[in-house]
């Protein structure tokens, strides 16, 4: 009997980045089944709704066979039992992502012995992309398109369009 090793990658993805579609590709070669799900941060205000989201993670990544796309409310311990992950993925850009992470890690932990984390880093020309980067440059007119997907670059030019500057 073979066990399936399932895990949860969460994150906002307000927009989904190339660096977090190079992470989903490097975990579904280390892994059976990918988790890829929003999670709610009440600290964030998204540009993109839930629905919205959920959209472009499903059109970004039905060419991946073992990638499942969702969301989440709560505890992102919770969502491992739930899901019966067996660890959660998450993205390292720099030192500064480190620390953050580093921090969540060990409280996910302390939360749940059997939470793992795995630190993926993306290829290094997406080392500096990050969501917040993408949509200050389409707020300002700027050419996104080797930071984002192509099957949702023209999505998040368009949400952009017409923000006021400042």
């Amino acid at each position: 009997m073979t066990t399936t090793r399932t895990a949860l990658f969460p994150g906002t993805f307000d927009p989904l980045t190339n660096g977090h579609v190079d992470v989903i590709d490097r975990a579904t070669r280390l892994f059976d089944r990918i988790v890829v799900a929003i999670g709610t941060n009440t600290t964030k205000r998204p540009a993109f709704s839930i629905e919205e989201r959920l959209s472009q993670l499903r059109r970004v990544c039905q060419h991946f066979p073992n990638v499942e796309v969702g969301c989440f409310d709560g505890l992102l311990t919770d969502a491992v039992v739930d899901l019966g992950a067996v660890v959660v993925i998450r993205g390292l850009r720099a030192v500064s992502d480190f620390e953050y992470e580093f921090q969540m890690a060990l409280m996910n932990r302390e939360l749940s012995a059997t939470c793992e984390t795995l630190f993926l880093m993306p290829r290094p020309e997406y080392l500096f992309v990050s969501s917040t980067m993408i949509r200050e440059i389409a707020r300002l007119g700027g050419d996104i398109s080797p930071f984002v997907p192509a099957e949702i670059r023209a999505e998040v030019e368009e949400r952009f369009r017409n923000v006021p500057r400042g």
